[in-house]
């Protein structure tokens, strides 16, 4: 229970200072909190919504004592979450869980929908660190695309090169971020492949590190309650998400390949189909 008795596992009740949506279901909460601004690139927090419910969500910005998560509408508590407005009070505790390191001089980043949100914060700074970055966004349509404006003045400034597809063709190249991740892969040599999505996406680019023989670094997603281990809720394999993960590197998920895609735990704690 020693993870218990932490600053950052006490609860902090904080203002919202800023709310921007960024689609119809997708919405960017800022707050001002000294422990987060230590958050590293693929760390979570757990975000309280008064009356409803506690989950966990990445940081997608870090601005001095300025932080942000972007939250999609999914289920009652995000539902919830996007109806607040600038000034009422949500809680956070945390960051909490491992992160992504940065490693080599080029980096391939790969995201999914609001799977892109923690790896803004990545790539951020791995474009402090002068990594040559290359970052694949995916969605279904352009109207679900995220930060596109952010990821647009990033490139003004720096080296970074951005790749788009959707579904539809509506923008970018017609197709799945895994096919312009192959063809990238196929014609290109990089240090490392960074990866959030939905874990059918996740697993396909596995494959392709594999392929290609990239090291590879993955945020997974399960059901977290507690953020410290205890409960058992978010477990792969051996592992703990919420406390081994949510960042695994490519041995690790070797070592739970066959639920990687596969099999997640229910409200009841049983495995379940993905």
């Amino acid at each position: 229970m020693s993870g218990w008795h932490t600053d950052a596992n006490q609860i902090r009740t904080l203002s919202i200072r800023k709310v921007v949506t960024e689609t119809e279901l997708v919405k960017t909460f800022y707050f001002e909190d000294k422990i987060c601004a230590s958050t590293e690139p693929g760390q979570f927090v757990m975000v309280w919504i008064p009356c409803i419910d506690e989950i966990p969500l990445s940081l997608s910005s870090i601005n001095g004592d300025l932080a942000s998560v972007t939250v999609k509408e999914v289920g009652e508590a995000t539902r919830a979450l996007n109806k607040m407005k600038e000034g009422e009070i949500i809680g956070v505790r945390g960051p909490f869980g491992t992160h992504f390191r940065i490693v080599g001089k080029t980096a391939l980043v790969v995201g999914g929908g609001v799977g892109t949100a923690p790896l803004m914060l990545l790539t951020s700074k791995l474009l402090e660190k002068k990594v040559k970055t290359t970052v694949i966004e995916g969605a279904k349509t352009r109207s679900e695309l995220l930060f596109l404006d952010q990821l647009a003045k990033l490139q003004q400034k720096t080296s970074l090169k951005t790749i788009y597809t959707t579904d539809d063709g509506s923008y970018g190249t017609k197709g799945l971020a895994t096919d312009a991740a192959e063809k990238v892969l196929s014609s290109g040599h990089f240090d490392a492949i960074y990866v959030c999505g939905n874990e059918a996406m996740t697993v396909k680019v596995y494959r392709l590190s594999e392929k290609y023989g990239t090291p590879l670094q993955a945020s997974l997603e399960r059901f977290m309650y507690c953020a410290i281990g205890i409960c058992g809720s978010c477990v792969i394999g051996k592992y703990r998400v919420c406390k081994d993960g949510p960042v695994f590197d490519q041995t690790q998920l070797k070592e739970v390949e066959s639920e990687l895609g596969r099999l997640k735990r229910d409200l009841k704690g049983e495995k379940v189909p993905i």
